[in-house]
């Protein structure tokens, strides 16, 4: 989708359809519908619109309305402007009574909405429709603040799509091969380096990544992006580390049949992390930017590590396999080994890691662990300012009792007690020597039943996050 901006105010007899976003009652718009629709709103209400005659044809015009100043409020009358909008073709979006600042926020907003409302994805369909929509313009005398407001919403809303058009892909098709070669092609697309390990790789040097991916007959991979933003190339970079398994069986542990196509959606971790990185390199982020992936199947082949099993971690550490659909840790461990080489400024793993997380917090926050509250601080402040939300939850060094073996260094599940929190714990046995959170996105990064996808979540949080530590 294509913004655009036009620096002065919305004209009423501006050709196609009109939303007027106003800051508040009295800043009325030029328009005498649009007049007519805000004055109609009750208490509480936040959009109308209506269709009028104009040289024999119908007008569609609208007026959004928010309760106040906040991004709560924003993204609420954005959002329902944005059903309004999928019915058209290139509306044009007036700005009423918003300083530079405000108005930049603002059109933010409703240009992530409108671009998420238009998101289709018909690749297996026959018959597809796209949307309707494809196109908006603002009319504003900040132009500039606004155009850049718009730019970076373009740059988050591909990395939100992306995400999500990985997610979607059926896992016959989005295969760990298929994640290496787009995160490859989509790094390089933007001047961003890739190196991708192969098998022999990860079974001489990672045992419990391994562990995972031999009991599948699709290669495991250890995907690594590479952009150098910062004005310094050899500053710490922040490393992304997101969980790639392409599909989940649960291994020799089988799932229940019930549900199970839904768990293509395990690569969501990774997903949202090659979308971040993406959307960082296309909009230029000042900052020096590491994604590690490590992406397999979990699959019951008779090569499939099986319950007691032991093996031995990239780190020299020995794990008690006792649950082999518990393996999301066991592949996301390694990675976290791995990106201790690059002496990061911070870690931050992406996983659909536990069920536990959605009966904690259901489907409206992820979970944050960390072991330095200072980078959850940042995690958190930049939840706020996205309006993606997250939840912290505690690590306290109890937790780790839970994962003690009588023969191996570590056991892969804690008990049913604490689960999500017990999975980090485990992760942060390999996270010691430099700054580390965890983000539990099994809630969030995608949904069931009639509107079933992926969300796209978190590329807007891990986004905020970048561009908070480059500035």
């Amino acid at each position: 989708m294509q913004f655009s901006t036009k620096a002065a105010t919305l004209q009423p007899h501006q050709e196609g359809a009109l939303l007027y976003i106003c800051r508040n009652r009295e800043n009325t718009p030029d328009n005498e519908t649009a007049r007519l629709l805000l004055e109609s709103l009750a208490e509480g209400e936040r959009f109308a619109a209506a269709q009028t005659a104009e040289s024999g044809k119908l007008k569609a015009v609208a007026v959004a309305l928010p309760e106040n100043d906040g991004r709560d409020a924003l993204e609420k009358a954005a959002a329902e402007a944005a059903a309004w909008a999928q019915k058209q073709e290139n509306p044009h979006i007036g700005l009423n009574g918003f300083d530079p600042k405000q108005a930049a926020e603002a059109a933010e907003i409703f240009a992530l909405a409108f671009g998420q409302a238009a998101y289709r994805f018909n690749r297996f369909k026959k018959d597809a429709k796209a949307a309707k929509l494809n196109g908006v313009t603002f009319h504003t005398e900040h132009a500039d603040a606004v155009q850049t407001a718009l730019n970076w919403a373009e740059a988050q809303l591909y990395g939100i799509n992306l995400c999500k058009d990985l997610g979607n892909t059926a896992p016959n098709v989005c295969t760990p091969k298929y994640l290496a070669d787009t995160a490859r092609a989509e790094a390089e697309k933007f001047g961003a380096a890739a190196k991708i390990h192969d098998k022999d790789h990860i079974r001489e040097h990672m045992g419990s990544f391994w562990s995972v991916a031999k009991g599948s007959a699709q290669d495991p991979y250890l995907i690594e992006l590479h952009w150098r933003g910062a004005a310094d190339k050899n500053a710490a970079p922040v490393v992304l580390v997101g969980k790639g398994i392409t599909f989940d069986s649960g291994g020799i542990s089988l799932k229940p049949g019930e549900a199970m196509d839904e768990m293509k959606y395990d690569m969501c971790g990774a997903a949202s992390v090659i979308g971040a990185f993406a959307a960082a390199a296309k909009a230029k982020l000042p900052i020096n930017l590491t994604a590690i992936v490590p992406t397999c199947e979990n699959m019951p082949d008779a090569a499939a590590s099986k319950p007691g099993d032991v093996v031995t971690a990239m780190n020299g550490t020995t794990i008690e396999i006792l649950n082999t659909d518990a393996e999301g840790r066991l592949i996301l461990c390694d990675a976290l080994s791995h990106a201790e080489q690059f002496k990061p400024a911070a870690v931050v793993d992406v996983a659909t890691l536990t069920g536990a997380c959605i009966i904690a917090l259901g489907h409206v926050a992820s979970g944050l662990l960390t072991n330095t509250q200072e980078l959850a601080d940042e995690i958190l402040a930049a939840s706020r300012q996205s309006g993606d939300k997250a939840w912290q939850l505690p690590l306290f060094a109890e937790y780790r009792e839970q994962l003690k073996s009588n023969f191996a260094d570590l056991q892969n599940i804690g008990g049913r007690p604490a689960g999500t929190i017990t999975a980090a714990a485990f992760l942060s046995h390999f996270t010691e020597n430099y700054p580390w959170a965890h983000l539990d996105i099994a809630g969030t990064a995608w949904k069931s039943g009639k509107e079933k996808g992926a969300t796209g979540r978190p590329v807007p949080l891990l986004l905020q996050f970048l561009r908070n530590r480059a500035e």
